[in-house]
Parts: structure tokens; sequence; C-alpha cells
């Protein structure tokens, strides 16, 4: 009983969300809730935002740590074999030298001063050939001594380094970071504008052809009555079989429109819960159904161009680009300036050696500045900085044609305005004429003072004036849409 109630409850509410009537404005904002490059787009906004941080963390310092471990075949050696090293004294003046007792050679006068004798008896001087000294005593330096085992090495070392000044690039890197993010917040926001723009065009096309089918109906409801009319007439023998025949005709036209009207309401509908990311074969109303006739707006020409060019997407986002353009060109005239990175580390080795050579684990500090200045590269760094900045100069120039074409659209959205109210205008007064002549044709046509063609062409101008009212009630909301989008205001909505 309860599984029952349960489901009767369930039918109930899908029921009443299946037939449910919703405004212009629930539209929108079913489609900017459903839309899948809204989301796309949102994820822009966040890749953009993580790059914009990522960019920031340039002025930081960055700290690394890094170890290492080295196998070699092979000790080190500092002598190819055992040596042996004289034994001498420090003289005086803090030199290397000996005393008599401490060499083997001989020894003559010349000039009144000793001079030591060679092994041949010839005199030599023993700081320009100390080859020939014969020394009494050396210091044995075996080589086992000096081969240090460094089969394994071992490495660790953590530091910082801190950019101190780099040109300007980081900081123009930043900024194009930054101006990025910006124009992914701008295209979310163009392609949110875009979306309702389509929503707005779907649904005011959808409610020209439901009033269109509206219409229809009527019409073939006064055919249908003029026949029933037309076929007593002939049973009383006062109307003829052509004059039935003629309504015939115009009766099948009219059924032919409904049906094709009722299958555009389809189409349009379908179209509209597309874009909203509604169930396509929903059953789902629209408040404007019963079109009430307005004009359209004209907002002032002037005022239109001024604010168009601060709120067109297509000038900001130029705007942003000039931005990232001439941080291009900052990049490009950083390559002839200095750069200054400082750093410090601590580093720590086994085997070390700063006490001797020992196989233990001992590091030391070490901090330093390091200076990079560009000399010469054969025009590399100015041929660049003019490619940067001609392409500065090209962005330029398409903001100046993107603003001319801007008023000019304003100028073209404008005249659209007036034309759509005056066709509104002229619309209505026709609706009134075409009623009135309706209703005088009607009892004309009781009176016998007109035929069934002229009552029918009456019935026509009537369909075709109200129709005509239709298209220039929705031109007249369209246009005006459209124009509010060419100032830049189209996400601004009316009361």
């Amino acid at each position: 009983m309860k599984k029952c109630i349960s489901v009767a409850l369930c039918l109930i509410v899908a029921a009443s969300v299946w037939g449910q009537t919703y405004t212009l404005k629930e539209y929108e904002e079913f489609a900017l809730q459903n839309s899948k490059s809204l989301k796309v787009s949102q994820e822009r906004i966040n890749a953009a935002e993580n790059l914009r941080k990522a960019a920031f963390t340039q002025f930081l310092p960055s700290f690394q740590a890094v170890g290492t471990y080295m196998w070699n075949q092979k000790n080190i050696s500092l002598l190819s074999e055992d040596a042996l090293l004289p034994v001498g004294t420090k003289m005086a003046d803090g030199s290397f030298g000996f005393t008599a007792d401490q060499i083997s050679n001989n020894w003559t006068i010349i000039d009144g001063q000793p001079v030591p004798l060679d092994a041949d008896g010839v005199p030599f001087n023993p700081k320009t050939n100390p080859e020939k000294i014969l020394w009494k005593q050396y210091a044995y330096l075996p080589k086992s001594e000096l081969t240090y085992d460094v089969h394994n090495v071992f490495a660790a070392g953590i530091g910082f380094t801190q950019p101190i000044f780099m040109g300007g690039k980081i900081r123009e890197l930043y900024n194009i970071a930054k101006t990025s993010e910006e124009m992914a917040r701008l295209q979310t926001d163009n392609q949110q504008e875009e979306l309702i723009i389509s929503v707005d065009q779907a649904y005011w096309t959808t409610v020209s052809l439901i009033n269109k089918k509206k219409l229809a109906e009527k019409y073939v409801e006064l055919l249908t009555k003029l026949e029933n009319n037309i076929q007593a007439a002939i049973d009383q023998g006062v109307a003829t079989r052509g004059d039935l025949l003629n309504v015939k005709v115009k009766l099948n036209e009219a059924n032919l429109a409904l049906t094709r009207a009722t299958d555009g309401v389809t189409l349009s509908k379908m179209a509209l819960f597309r874009v909203c990311g509604l169930d396509l074969n929903g059953d789902f109303g629209l408040a404007d159904e019963n079109i009430n006739q307005a004009s359209a707006q004209e907002l002032d020409p002037a005022y239109n161009k001024a604010q168009a060019i601060d709120n067109r997407f297509e000038i900001r986002e130029l705007e942003n680009l000039s931005k990232i353009s001439h941080s291009q060109v900052n990049i490009a005239r950083s390559r002839f300036l200095p750069n200054i990175v400082a750093s410090a580390n601590y580093l720590t080795t086994n085997p070390n050696t700063f006490n001797g050579f020992e196989n233990k684990f001992k590091g030391m500090f070490s901090a330093g500045v390091a200076l990079t200045i560009p000399i010469f590269h054969f025009g590399d760094r100015i041929h660049t900085l003019r490619a940067a900045q001609s392409e500065e100069r090209i962005v330029r120039h398409r903001i100046d044609e993107a603003k001319e074409l801007i008023n000019l659209q304003v100028t073209q959205a404008n005249f659209k305005v007036r034309e759509a109210n005056k066709k509104l205008e002229a619309a209505l007064s026709n609706i009134s004429a075409a009623e009135e002549n309706l209703r005088l044709a009607e009892l004309s046509y009781k009176e016998g003072l007109i035929s069934v063609t002229d009552l029918l062409a009456a019935q026509t101008a009537w369909i075709s004036a109200n129709s005509d009212k239709i298209d220039a009630g929705i031109d007249a909301r369209l246009c005006e849409l459209y124009l509010r989008k060419a100032v830049g205001l189209s996400n601004i909505k009316k009361d």
C-alpha cells in the first residue's frame, strides 16, 4: 500500500513538473546551469588562475635537496710510486734551503764566496740547478699512504636560489598570467551572454510560432463556420456549389498552414529545450505565449557608441591582448639586461677532505651571488625585440578597427530598432482597419451585398494583418535585444 502511494506521489510530482510553465528568465537560468560549454569555460578559468599563482611563485626563492651516490672502480693515488723528499732547512727569509752539513757537495771559493761543486767538480748555483745538490737526508713518502678509498662516494646537499634581478621578465610573466586569467573570465562572460541571446531568440521565435498557430486555428474556425453557413445556404437554394468549393479550397490551405504551424511549434520548442538543457520531448510552457505588444526601447545613439567601446567583449579582449603584447615587448627588452641571482647551500660528502681524507660525512655552508651580463649574439635580441614591438602595434591597429566596426554596428542596430518600432506601429494600425473591414464584410455578406470571394478576401486580409502584428511584435523585441548586444548591455535585463 505504501509503495503504491509513493509511486502515485512520484507520478503527480512528475506530471506537475512536466506541464510546468516557465518565464524567459527561468529558461535563461536553465541554460546557464546546464550548459556544458560554460562548465568547460569555468575549468579554463581554474586553469588560468592556477597558472597565475604558479607565475607568482617565481618571485619567491626555490628550495631544493640533492643526493647522489657513485661507485668508482679504482682508488685515487697522489703518487705514482714511493717518493723521497730531501730534508733541508727553513731559511731566515722563510724560503727552503740547506746548510753545509746537510749536503755532500764539495765547495770552492769564487770571488770570496763559497760555491758548491757538482759531482763532476763544476761550480753551480743551487737555486737555478737544485738537481745537482747531493742531499745527505731524505724523507720517505710511501705511495700507499697517499692512496685514498673512493670506491663508494656519497654526497648530499640542500639549498635555495633567490632571483634578485632578472631584467623584469618575472614581473612581466606574472602580468601575462594575470591578464590571461582575466581573458578567461571575459570569455566565460561572453559565452554566458551569447547563450542568453540564443535562449531569447529561441524563446521569442517559439512565442511567435505559438501565436501563429493560434491564429491558424482561429482562421480554420472561421472557414469551418463559413463552410457550414454556405452549405446551409445551398440547401435553401440561395448559394452555389462554386461558393462552397472556394471556401473548401481556403479551408484546406488553412488546415495545411495549421499543420505546418503545429510542427513549427514542436520543432521550435525542441530547439529551445536543447539550448536550456531540458528534455527535448518535454511539455513545458512559455509564460509569454499570450504576447502583449510593446515597442522596443530606442537608446541614445551617442550613449550607445560611448558605452559600447567600454562594454563590448571584443574591445576588452583586445585591450588584454595589448597588455600581453606590451609585456612580451618588456620580456624581449629584458634580454639586454643583466641577471642577478643569490644562492645558499649546505653540502655534505663521504669521503670528505675538510680535515685530511676521511670516510665520514662532513659538510659546509656556502653562499654567493651570480651575475650574468649579455654582451653579443649577432643581433638576436634586437630582432626579437622589434618583432614583439610589431605585434604590439598590430593589436593597437586591431583595437582601432574594432572601434570603427562597433560604431557602425551600433548605428545599424539603432536604425533597425527605429524601423521595428515603425513597423509595429503600422501593424497595430493595420489590425484595427482589418478587423473593421472583416466586420463590415461579414455584415455585407449576410445582407447579400458582397460575394463569398469578397468575404474570403476580407478574412485573408485580417489573417495577414494579425500575422504581421505578431511578426512586428517579435521583431521589435529581437531588435532591442540585438541593440543591447551591440552596445554591450545584453546581460542587463529590463524589468
